[in-house]
């Protein structure tokens, strides 16, 4: 491995990479490429989420035939399937063996911050290992830091087991009983699939997630979507510019080779659908009764994505082997409840599904919104020499996927260099020379 030990961290580097997961890599790749010297730090060890913040039965829900790292295209047998979690690290630890990072692992970054034109410009660093200075600074650390876990979980019964969804790992690992599973985006449904197919009881909280198709006349949605260069719309493009970024991924599964994810289908196999949850009063869950418009407003996604390849496939005169179809419920509500009892309901275990917030405040540089996001242009900041990679579409749908980060990176790389090489050229007035642009 190309570890390098705390102690050997270089007092000062052209560029400074926070984050050794597959955006980290991916531009170290891109800065040898360029002969850049640079170095990657990292909290934990390399891959860390990956290797460590998934379950068990985890796999991917975009097929492999997407994984595109830079030099590391996925190579095995299945580019139509979904590596599941074991295979995904092989694939990630492969990666790793390629690219032979300047990597520092177990080093904590406590502080980014530019330093004054008089101090020589660049930007100061500080990590657990000691301090160093850099010319630029890339934050690859992603933009999933801390848990999100509502207040009035401090309120539950003690003997409820509480994790969240990067603690989850299988169903036997939370006691016997029935679980409940606040949030129903692509974590909350798939662990809510996972419990439900173990034979637990399972009672799961609904949100507002958009669920899409699996495979629709003929081909995996993914596979159209390709075709029709939706995962080449740049933010600037989409509909919704920059507010894409705080939409909820749309539910869907890569297990046992691919499928739909119904919720309608689990609750007449017995899970029971829940609105979002709204408080806790003594032992008594507290859910508003809006399980039907979001089951409703999911479907409406469904159906319209499905119809949007329909358009694509009668404008380009395709032949399928299927035909044009709308999904009709299987299941739906005769009524909602609006509260559970745990004790009553039998619940001993809650997985909270919700997501997570970032945590920039080490980064000291006046580039972040009011709550905390960094404003940034294809992860370019305001700030001269400071960038953002890995993040959820930081430019593209596959920004923070295995699909589009190696594209980011190679842009940033060349941002980068040009920089670089601009604060290298002697001034025109010290060299006596013209200068030319």
């Amino acid at each position: 491995m190309s570890t390098h030990q705390p102690s050997e961290l270089p007092r000062h580097t052209s560029v400074a990479i926070v984050g050794g997961g597959q955006a980290g890599l991916s531009l170290s790749y891109h800065l040898q490429q360029r002969s850049i010297d640079h170095v990657v730090i990292e909290k934990h060890h390399a891959m860390h989420a990956w290797q460590n913040q998934r379950w068990d039965n985890f796999c991917l829900v975009t097929p492999n035939w997407q994984c595109k790292l830079p030099g590391h295209d996925y190579s095995g047998d299945d580019p139509h399937g979904f590596m599941r979690k074991d295979e995904i690290n092989r694939y990630l630890a492969a990666f790793r063996e390629k690219v032979a990072p300047p990597l520092f692992e177990g080093v904590a970054v406590r502080r980014v911050a530019p330093r004054s034109a008089q101090a020589g410009g660049g930007f100061n660093v500080s990590t657990a290992a000691g301090d160093f200075t850099a010319d630029q600074v890339v934050v690859a650390s992603g933009g999933y830091h801390l848990p999100i876990i509502p207040r009035l979980a401090e309120r539950l019964p003690a003997g409820i087991t509480q994790v969240h969804s990067e603690q989850y790992r299988n169903a036997a690992s939370l006691p016997e009983g029935a679980v409940l599973v606040v949030g129903s985006g692509q974590s909350g449904s798939q662990i809510a699939e996972d419990l439900h197919l173990a034979g637990r009881k399972v009672f799961l909280a609904v949100g507002n997630a958009p669920r899409c198709a699996r495979f629709y006349r003929g081909k995996d949605v993914v596979d159209w979507l390709a075709d029709m260069h939706y995962y080449d719309m740049p933010v600037h493009e989409h509909p919704l510019r920059e507010g894409v970024r705080d939409n909820t991924n749309h539910y869907v599964t890569g297990r046992d080779g691919g499928r739909d994810i119904d919720l309608r289908r689990f609750a007449s196999e017995g899970m029971e659908l829940l609105g979002v949850l709204k408080g806790l009063d003594g032992t008594t869950l507290q859910f508003a009764t809006d399980l039907t418009q979001s089951l409703d407003q999911a479907d409406k996604v469904y159906n319209g994505i499905n119809a949007s390849i329909d358009k694509y496939i009668d404008k380009m005169g395709l032949t399928t082997a299927e035909p044009a179809s709308v999904y009709q419920p299987v299941w739906s509500p005769e009524a909602e409840r609006a509260s559970i009892d745990l004790a009553t309901a039998g619940i001993t275990a809650i997985v909270w599904c919700i997501g997570f917030q970032p945590d920039f405040q080490w980064v000291e540089a006046p580039v972040f919104d009011g709550r905390g996001h960094p404003g940034h242009v294809r992860g370019v900041t305001h700030q001269p020499g400071l960038y953002f990679l890995g993040l959820p579409w930081l430019y593209t749908w596959g920004s923070g996927r295995f699909s589009g980060v190696a594209r980011d990176a190679l842009y940033l790389a060349e941002k980068i260099d040009a920089l670089r090489l601009r604060d290298e050229e002697p001034s025109a007035q010290s060299a006596n020379l013209p200068a030319y642009s």
